[in-house]
């Protein structure tokens, strides 16, 4: 009998420890969302084709077709989103439906929360200096960060997205730089304290960035060792929002370009906003 109750007491003690820290971590990304969402500038410069005319056409391409002429400069995107992760691989991908939301604040950071829906019950959050996932809504099943190859993994990742979903955190300036990289696409370079990364945006004859495309440090290979390697996305579904032209459809996935690509990530955008400094 003094064993049961042990074994019960336990039990709650420790579903008690992992109530405390989901709460803790659900503080933790409620602050990273709010620092965020601050960075948004109150009084931000409008858009005219002559801020980006010295770039390379096609970076020209892209911002004048992304961003309408007389829209202000909002660099931090919230983004709600459904459609299927990949639990598995390419062989075996598992895809689950989930829904997400998502803040974007290149080059400082990003919260991505997410769900899954059906299936495994599997929920948590990616941001830069975490990536932590439950199933159940209680158990750990994945809990890694702090460490340089996390947070350069994830800078790449955010920045990639910046250049999909959030055009104005990519205008030329401080730690900001286009080349050119062939008649439909241009590369930019993202330079942020000691982080530095290189993502090339595809664009149509429009300048709709129909794909990016970047080496990712990543350890997503069957040596699980973190190294340099293809990442991209293809977008599609082009829709205006607050004077942006912004893709509503994404399909992204490691080993871009190559015949072991594999879309784990496919997203189809609900709603896209601009958020203010209380947003």
């Amino acid at each position: 009998m003094k064993f049961i109750i042990g074994i019960l007491i336990a039990l709650v003690f420790g579903l008690v420890a992992l109530a405390i820290l989901l709460l803790l971590d659900r503080r933790a990304d409620r602050a990273e969302w709010n620092r965020l969402a601050a960075l948004q500038p109150k009084a931000p410069e409008h858009f005219a084709p002559e801020m980006v005319a010295d770039l390379p056409e096609p970076a020209q391409r892209y911002f004048t077709y992304t961003i309408q002429p007389g829209t202000p400069l909002l660099p931090v995107a919230i983004i709600e989103m459904t459609g299927q992760f990949s639990l598995g691989t390419k062989e075996d991908p598992r895809y689950q439906s989930m829904e997400a939301r998502q803040i974007l604040a290149a080059p400082e950071g990003f919260v991505w929360s997410m769900r899954t829906r059906g299936g495994m019950p599997v929920s948590g959050s990616d941001s830069g200096s975490w990536t932590r996932f439950r199933i159940f809504g209680l158990i750990p099943v994945g809990r890694l960060g702090g460490n340089p190859d996390h947070t350069r993994s994830a800078f790449g990742r955010y920045v990639a997205e910046a250049t999909i979903w959030a055009p104005a955190a990519m205008m030329p300036g401080p730690g900001v730089e286009w080349s050119a990289v062939d008649a439909n696409s241009a590369r930019v370079t993202i330079t942020h304290g000691n982080l530095e990364q290189t993502v090339d945006v595809a664009v149509d004859s429009e300048g709709r960035p129909v794909e990016v495309s970047f080496q990712r440090w990543s350890n997503a290979n069957p040596d699980k060792v973190h190294r340099l390697q293809p990442f991209g996305a293809v977008m599609s579904d082009f829709r205006d929002v607050e004077g942006y032209r912004l893709p509503f459809r994404i399909e992204a996935g490691n080993m871009f370009g190559t015949d072991d690509y594999f879309p784990f990530f496919l997203a189809d955008v609900t709603e896209i906003r601009f958020p203010g400094a209380d947003g």
